[in-house]
């Protein structure tokens, strides 16, 4: 068997990706870099360092809007308004658990939402609703459980959805019209998924044996949610009203909401809130720069046209098939690293169906490598959230709505909506 020039090239790329990520440790952004560099000296014999240099910038929005949403979501945090909404959910809700149940779940998806980031969900919302639902009656795995569900639904729920920005990117479609397909996508599994795993164990809130979250209503009264406020209505008026107002974008968005945090609510400093928001965001933004390189690489060398051309000519059964189980896999290493290398690939091989719906459904599947070991990154952190030892725990939980989240994606993409 002859094997062709760009399935050579691909299998170096994804060879090398593979073990520089599971075998040597390294960061999943340099293990893109790694494989492509290799894509180049086996591709086109050469160091194409102009192509690496142009695909490290390929993602620069994307990037820019993790940064800034990172701003945003720490300096919430830090003025006291995430604390105090938990707060008034738990009371508001204290008398109706089915109800308190299903809004913690949306809050603990926010800040997946805002970052494009489901572990910044598991580790600040998912911090504050796991002892609450624990109270409820929740046991502590199936708490686990919701809180990493909910964080990966929040990475994919609009406004920010980094892996299908990831795949609009790789196939030239502006991340437009979004918001309300990525809505239909996530938040009904968010309900399914929450009640399924707590509604025979709910019971009433005891405020009383709760440590609630501390809040500051009291102290600074409305205007304490101006940052939530004015970034939601900036929001609406950049999706609702393109035509007559000219359009912020969503980085200015971000920074402008978080600027009135500095005004309203507990002091926030901003040099240090900024810096520790980096921080978190670089491991981010590092994977969309190694991606840009990766997809860069696979154009030069004729790999992308060769993997779209393959997947084109496969049965639609099969190909179906291969999303359900490959993206979630590749997750395991990254779910963007699947966005990229998989993602783009197969949404290629789609473009008879809705272009935004298909794109919706692969970034949900590709979501799911958030759960996949070894990493199991989501499962990892909810169980450290809701102190158990061993993460495995949490996951086996996430099997029955993994399987269910696959199938409901399929069902995207062959829907004739």
């Amino acid at each position: 068997m002859i094997l062709s020039p760009e399935l050579i090239t691909f299998l170096s790329m994804v060879s090398v990706f593979i073990v520089s990520a599971m075998v040597a440790k390294l960061p999943v952004s340099l293990s893109l870099m790694a494989a492509s560099v290799v894509g180049g000296l086996v591709g086109v014999a050469s160091f194409p360092v102009r192509h690496l240099v142009e695909g490290t910038f390929g993602y620069l929005d994307t990037i820019l809007v993790i940064a800034t949403a990172m701003i945003y979501m720490k300096s919430i945090q830090r003025s006291g308004l995430l604390s105090t909404i938990a707060n008034q959910i738990i009371k508001g809700f204290r008398r109706q658990p089915l109800a308190l149940l299903i809004v913690l779940t949306f809050f603990a998806m926010f800040p997946g939402m805002i970052t494009g980031s489901s572990t910044v969900a598991v580790l600040t919302a998912g911090a504050i609703v796991a002892p609450v639902m624990m109270n409820l009656g929740i046991p502590r795995n199936k708490t686990g459980a919701i809180i990493a569900l909910a964080g990966i639904l929040g990475m994919i729920a609009p406004p920010v959805n980094i892996p299908a920005m990831i795949i609009g990117g790789g196939v030239d479609m502006p991340y437009i019209g979004f918001s309300l397909p990525l809505i239909l996508t996530t938040f009904p599994l968010a309900i399914l998924f929450s009640l399924g795993l707590g509604y025979r164990h709910l019971g009433k809130v005891n405020l009383e044996e709760m440590d609630l979250p501390q809040s500051h209503y009291s102290d600074f009264g409305l205007t304490l949610y101006a940052p939530f406020i004015i970034l939601i209505a900036l929001l609406i008026i950049e999706q609702a009203f393109t035509r007559v107002v000219p359009s912020l974008g969503m980085p200015l968005i971000f920074l402008i909401s978080a600027a009135t945090a500095l005004v309203f609510g507990k002091e926030v400093k901003i040099l240090e809130t900024t810096k520790k928001a980096i921080d978190e965001a670089l491991p981010i933004m590092g994977i969309l720069a190694g991606v840009g390189m990766f997809i860069q690489i696979m154009t030069l060398t004729g790999v992308r046209g060769f993997v779209v051309s393959t997947l084109t000519g496969l049965p639609p059964s099969f190909l179906y098939l291969s999303i359900g189980i490959s993206m979630p896999l590749f997750g395991a290493v990254s779910a963007y690293g699947s966005a990229s290398i998989l993602g783009v690939p197969f949404m290629l091989s789609l473009l008879g169906t809705d272009q935004i719906l298909a794109a919706s459904a692969l970034s949900l599947v590709a979501g799911l490598g958030d759960l996949m070991p070894p990493t199991a990154l989501a499962g990892l952190f909810a169980a450290q959230v809701v102190d158990q030892e061993n993460y495995f725990k949490i996951v086996k939980f996430c099997v029955l709505p993994g399987l269910l989240t696959v199938g409901y994606g399929i069902f995207l993409i062959l829907s004739p909506w």
